[in-house]
């Protein structure tokens, strides 16, 4: 470990490496933050010696799913081996921290891991080298465009700044020319001359005690002995075959990303476990004439490697199953797992989703076991896949190797896969086919079909291939296929994972594309015996390209004659980057563990709506550790304040609702004891899960809000058109990668508390554990160091976990610490409110809109939260950047059975602003005119006044709309879009524009109060205090930057500790994009009192300096200390009479993206984006355009691939990164470009705006391109009828809108004859 020899006498088969690393180890760097190894999180570097090849071989790895015990004569290098600030700072942490690769840092220490374990391998990587390692690695904050760009500047040739890897940069096309004569535009966030160089030869060489390990030729048996198990590592072959003989149930761990797992989720129990890493005989490659034989101990990642070596060496007609499984191989999991999962565990374990083993069936792949009575070989088929028993390894057989024939000329293999994103996703459905033909004849001769996802095994289509022999491979034998094929696999409509006529689509749409892929191959080989497929259809069978990312950032250059240690208007690097790259920043589970700690694991409700008719809690407190179980009873206050309910009493009314809590010596002893608390419920009527059901029960959380302007029933008499519609938009996770973490502490003096947490609201933590333990708020401290991300899950859900945690520290007189795993996480607190939406739309010919009447209903779950909130900010912001001269928006939450959805950025604008786009596109199309010409037909102009009668200049607006149409090229690659559509039929491009108005701050103007509280040391050095709270935003760095103004001192005297209750009292929450604009007038104005009272010190030694100054006013009795306040914008909205200055200012914005979308898969690329933000004068521009396009990609997500899945019974099927896809590095656009466009915004700190939230939004822009794209392909099949594109537009949404002969084929259910597996909750 780090080159330190680690020895671990008691070490625990059930025990892994993250576990052992941060609790035994306090090595903290690697973070937790989902513990099933789809993040990345963990990333750390495994290198191993191999005694056959003599080299030594880097891998990632995920270190929540390596046992401890794997790791015997292993080197392992966590993020505090790479560097540290104590040491030296690597030159890959250095660089991802200035190229503004980190925000919040909670994933920062995993791709430094992912990068760093490349360059092991790779000294100089290519960009897609580098796109490929951090394809594991999830980022909520950043977007990923500068993680890439630190990655590829250890590249050959660095193509940070060039378009497409052409070497022309993109200020040079005339098309792109943004530099205006009257101000001097900026391209570069960072300067690459201050990276100290990389050296490949200064990094630690391997353990020599290690090598001499592995080329001990005296290798015996090593047995671990756990409290439960035992971890058995084999000295030989024959050693494994008498292991296996004496435990034929005990599991063969290599990578263990199937064993791991099991046990994670399924609590599955292996009382012996056998690790037969290493060992020769399943590890290598052997070809021959035939084909290739290949180890049952390579990696998938080696695996790779030998397929790539294959396919260079022999002809392309002999490796046509080996280059299926290599494209399939690219996007399978991440660089973690594939470096982790062996051949043999992959093949024999046969999930339903395994994307190699349809692939390996068709190519006719062989496997070779092994046992103390022999060999055996069994085929990759239809009964294997299928786990029929007959063809099922006994027992005491292990794989030994698999057996790859090589393909023919008359062969055609291929696999086929459609998921949710593109890489590290299950798939939806998947699929290998193989058809072989007679010799120079398109008869075939022999068919294979395999399917994924489809059924709990993987299924071959046998009936259907069988009926298949013989036929001619023409369009009659698809149309037949298609047809057995439907038979043949059959889907339940009720089938577990839902999307079912969907999956009943993909498989003869999958079919349809290998039918086309064969008959250009055949007409490869003989172009006169064969015909080829058309043209147009030629594009489909290609996947879409993984590429690098590229981009430019635009913003203004600061002054040229501004103090260079002035640091505002400059990209400064977030103040805790370095320390997030080196895991060196602390976050709340990375707190030392206190004397008599206690650790708390919550029992959630498993009903939706019943009645508490007992709670047993015996079985529970007989766990060894348990010190005791928390209920409402327990509460020594108020259990229910402001209607959020801490723990459930009498009844429940959602599942996921908190019943009681465990409290433990340990967190395993809290959470297996939480596991045998038997509660006995008895259902309660109604229970209302979805929007529909509570209309239809009139269940309400709040009453309706509404605004109105001009005569909306009058102007409907007067218009041309009317069009209605409905738009549902579903809801969001915020996936934050740092989960709720709470450490209670209390005090055995004057009933104190101390609360160390990650929170946006430390106030609203203090009042809920104040009313929880009903003692002062007096006695209650909050501190905040910062946030792994928060994304407004952080506003009000720490105050309800805050109190529960507090009241069990209270009871039981110990700290405590509250964690809460991913998949509780999800479960309990909730996200975006889905959004039910409906318009009525009145409009001229011309497209000009005269009258809308628009009303929403939200989702707001099962307590108040801030629903009634969120429906007032969807109302006042409904009508976006649209003036509408009688308009009418009504909105109302819906009170469900469902855990409370809350704040989440952007707080009702995205949804609502959905709809409005939505309306004009369907305008549009009734008036056979762009969208675009729609928009701008009916955008405000001029000074106007809003719906709610609020005026503003809407100049800003226009300047970013013009400037984003005319900079992108809309028109010019609208048309170059078409003529892509004419040619091709079944991939279509799609452009969309969106403009932005977006409000800031609240209308509540109590609520945009801030305060802030600085001190000045004797030595010079001056602390800054707040009430803003550090999530990953860059707040404290912004402050930072306005302290360094006023005081005229640079950003190093400077120091922000921490956001406390005991501090700065009373602050409001750090949310509505007002952080730095409310926090940052309130330290400037501490540091104008500061230097109000040092003026009379300095006019009497103006050439002094600072620490004179300093030292001077101390003598003089100077106070150094200053409380700074900001009073807030005085915002103001009555309800009664529909009209207020509901927001201090706007932020504009305009957005344009390309798509292309497959028509037979559902399948979308994001090609390119444009975005122009008004920024005003952006403090910061690094953090700035950080924050945009990380709301961008946060927003893409939202209207794209995350889907949240709910039981008609209202249980959330989506609790991870398994089930729950936000976008990796793969969906981002291959073209960014993002432009701060400047304007004036006085009343805001140095004119600036906030810009936090307003990206997300911008990401509808990908929505609106797909609709554009769909909508190209339903005209070209004669559908011309406007349609509705909801939102997620998810694979299975594109395909089943792009209306064909394929979808006309699937056979309907009756609903009323099942119930479907989830449901839409909007």
């Amino acid at each position: 470990m780090q080159l330190e020899t680690v020895v671990e006498t008691n070490a625990d088969p059930e025990e892994n490496l993250l576990f052992y690393l941060r609790k035994t180890l306090y090595l903290t760097g690697t973070k937790y933050a989902c513990g099933g190894g789809g993040c990345g999180a963990c990333t750390v570097m495994l290198s191993r010696y191999d005694s056959k090849t003599k080299k030594i071989h880097h891998s990632p790895a995920t270190a929540c799913l390596v046992p401890v015990c794997s790791l015997h004569g292993t080197a392992v290098t966590t993020v505090e081996g790479v560097g540290s600030i104590k040491t030296r700072v690597h030159p890959v942490q250095e660089r991802l921290a200035k190229c503004h690769g980190t925000q919040c840092g909670f994933c920062s220490p995993g791709m430094v891991m992912s990068i760093y374990t490349l360059l092991r391998n790779h000294p100089e990587p290519t960009p897609a080298q580098i796109t490929e390692a951090l394809g594991g690695n999830l980022c909520r904050c950043t977007g990923y465009r500068p993680i890439v760009e630190s990655g590829t500047t250890f590249s050959a040739k660095s193509t940070v700044c060039q378009l497409k890897g052409t070497g022309k940069c993109c200020m040079d096309q005339e098309e792109r020319s943004f530099v205006d004569k009257p101000r001097k535009i900026c391209t570069k966030l960072y300067n690459e001359d201050e990276f100290q160089p990389f050296d490949p030869s200064q990094e630690p060489i391997f353990p020599p005690e290690l090598i001499r390990m592995a080329e001990d030729p005296n290798k015996r048996r090593l047995t671990f002995q756990g409290k439960r198990n035992t971890w058995i590592i084999p000295a030989s072959l024959d050693d494994v075959l008498e292991l296996k003989a004496n435990f034929p149930k005990a599991p063969l761990v290599m990578g263990n990303t199937v064993v791991g797992p099991s046990i994670k989720v399924n609590d599955a129990y292996y009382p012996v476990f056998i690790y037969p890493r290493g060992l020769p005989e399943l590890h290598f490659v052997d070809t021959t004439d035939d084909g290739v034989t290949i180890g049952a101990g390579y990696s998938l990642a080696q695996l790779k490697d030998a397929l790539l070596f294959t396919v260079s060496e022999q002809p392309q007609e002999k490796t046509k199953t080996f280059h299926a499984l290599l494209k399939h191989l690219r996007t399978l999991a991440g660089p973690q797992i594939r470096n982790m999962a062996t051949l043999g565990g992959h093949v024999v374990s046969r999930p339903n989703f395994s994307d190699l083993n349809p692939i390996l069936a068709a190519g006719n792949a062989i496997i070779n076991l092994r046992s103390k009575e022999g060999e055996r070989k069994i085929p990759i088929n239809g009964d294997f896949l299928e786990k029929s028993p007959e063809a099922d390894l006994k027992p005491e057989e292990i794989v030994l190797s698999v057996y790859i024939p090589y393909s023919t000329q008359w062969d055609f293999v291929w696999g086929l896969r459609q998921a949710q994103r593109q890489e590290n996703d299950f798939a939806i459905v998947n699929a290998g086919m193989s058809v072989k033909f007679e010799d120079g004849t398109n008869t075939i001769k022999d068919l294979k079909m395999f399917f994924g996802s489809v059924a709990p095994t993987q299924v071959s289509a046998t009936q259907t291939c069988k009926q298949l022999i013989g036929r001619q491979w023409d369009d009659h034998m698809l149309s037949d296929a298609c047809r057995l094929v439907l038979e043949d696999i059959y889907i339940p409509p009720d089938a577990k994972g839902g999307m079912v006529e969907y999956r009943r689509t993909l498989i003869i749409s999958l079919l349809f594309k290998f039918y086309l892929k064969v008959q250009r191959g055949l007409n490869k080989i003989d172009p006169q015996k064969f015909p080829n497929i058309p043209e147009k259809f030629m594009s489909v069978l290609e996947d879409f390209p993984i590429e690098t990312p590229q981009g430019l950032q635009m913003f203004e250059c600061v002054n040229p004659y501004q103090l260079p240690q002035d640091p505002v208007g400059r990209p400064v690097m977030h103040q805790s980057a370095i320390k997030h790259t080196t895991g060196e920043a602390v976050f709340c589970d990375d707190m030392p563990s206190i004397a008599q700690e206690l650790f708390l694991a919550p029992v959630t409700s498993t009903r939706a709506h019943a009645k508490i008719m007992s709670i047993d809690t015996s079985q529970a407190l007989a766990i060894p550790g348990v010190v005791d179980v928390i209920t409402a009873e327990d509460v020594p206050g108020d259990n229910n304040h402001l209607g959020e309910i801490l723990y459930a009493q009498d009844k429940v009314i959602c599942v996921g609702q908190i019943v009681c809590t465990v409290a433990a010596d340990t967190y395993a002893h809290a959470k297996e004891a939480a596991q045998k608390v038997k509660i006995a419920y008895e259902d309660i009527e109604p229970r209302i899960i979805t929007i529909e059901q509570a209309l239809q029960h009139n269940s309400f959380l709040s009453v309706e809000k509404k605004i109105e302007q001009g005569n909306v029933e009058l102007a409907f008499s007067n218009v041309d058109q009317i069009i209605e519609g409905v738009v549902h938009v579903e809801g969001q996770e915020h996936f934050y990668m740092e989960t709720q973490t709470i450490l209670a502490i209390p005090k055995h003096e004057d009933k104190e508390m101390v609360l160390h947490l990650g929170t946006q609201y430390p106030t609203h933590v203090q009042e809920f554990v104040a009313a929880a333990l009903n003692i002062p708020r007096n006695r209650i401290a909050c501190h905040m160091k910062r946030a792994g991300g928060a994304f407004g899950g952080k506003v009000t859900k720490p105050a309800l976990l805050g109190a529960i945690c507090a009241v069990a520290a209270y009871k039981t007189g110990c700290p405590v610490q509250f964690l809460l795993e991913r998949d509780s996480d999800m479960l309990i607190t909730a996200g975006r409110h889905p959004l039910y939406g409906k318009y009525k739309i009145g409009f001229m010919n011309n497209g000009e809109i005269k009258a809308a009447d628009v009303e929403y209903y939200v989702n707001g779950g099962c307590t108040p939260d801030e629903s009634e909130m969120v429906v007032e900010f969807l109302v006042l912001k409904s009508e976006n950047a649209y003036h509408i001269p009688n308009f009418r928006c009504r909105g109302r939450p819906c009170k469900t059975n469902l855990p409370s959805n809350t704040s989440f950025r952007g707080f009702g604008f995205p949804q609502a602003t959905v709809v409005a786009e939505t309306y004009i596109t369907a305008v549009a199309s009734q008036c056979n005119l762009l969208p675009e010409e729609v928009k701008e037909i009916n955008m405000y102009k001029t000074i106007s006044k809003t719906a709610y009668k609020q005026t503003f200049n809407p100049e800003p607006l226009r300047k970013c709309w013009k400037e984003c149409l005319e900079k992108s090229s809309f028109y010019a690659r609208k048309v170059e879009a078409e003529e892509f559509n004419k040619k091709n039929y079944w991939k279509k491009r799609g452009l969309a524009t969106v403009p932005m108005k977006f409000s800031i701050a609240t209308p509540k103007a109590y609520q945009n109060q801030a305060a802030a509280l600085v001190h000045i040391y004797l030595d010079g050095s001056v602390l800054v205090a707040h009430g803003g709270c550090e999530i990953g935003q860059g707040l404290y760095t912004k402050m930072i930057q306005v302290a360094s103004r006023e005081l005229n001192i640079p950003r190093s005297y400077i120091h922000t500790c921490e956001t406390n209750t005991a501090t700065v009292p009373n602050a409001s929450f750090t949310a509505g994009s007002m952080g730095t604009d409310i926090n940052g007038k309130a330290v400037q104005n501490a540091c104008q009192i500061l230097m109000s009272r040092l003026q009379p010190v300095i006019r009497r030694n103006p050439k002094g300096k600072w620490e004179d100054w300093i030292q001077t006013a101390f003598q003089e009795s100077i106070s150094l200390s200053a409380t700074g306040y900001f009073k807030g914008y005085q915002t103001n909205m009555d309800w009664e009479k529909e009209e207020g200055d509901a927001f201090p200012y706007y932020v504009y914005g305009a957005a344009c993206s390309e798509v292309e979308v497959d028509c037979l898969t559902g399948a979308h690329k994001l090609l390119r984006t444009d975005i122009f933000i008004d920024a005003a004068f952006s403090i910061n521009p690094a953090i700035d355009i950080g924050q945009i396009e990380g709301g961008f990609v946060q927003g893409m997500g939202l209207y794209t691939i995350e889907e949240l899945k709910y039981s008609p019974d209202g249980v959330l099927y989506s609790r991870g990164p398994d089930d729950y896809k936000i976008p990796t590095v793969t969906e981002i656009p291959e073209e960014i470009y993002v432009t701060l466009v400047r304007s004036r915004n006085p009343i805001a700190i140095y004119s600036s705006k906030g810009l936090g939230e307003a990206g997300m939004f911008l990401g509808s822009s990908v929505l609106f391109a797909i609709n554009d794209a769909v909508t190209a392909a339903r005209r070209e099949r004669g559908l011309t009828k406007t349609f509705t594109l909801n939102s997620p537009a998810t694979p299975e949404t594109i395909r089943m809108s792009c209306v064909d002969q394929f979808t006309d084929m699937i056979p309907k259910d009756d609903p009323s004859t099942f119930t479907p597996w989830s449901i839409r909750v909007s």
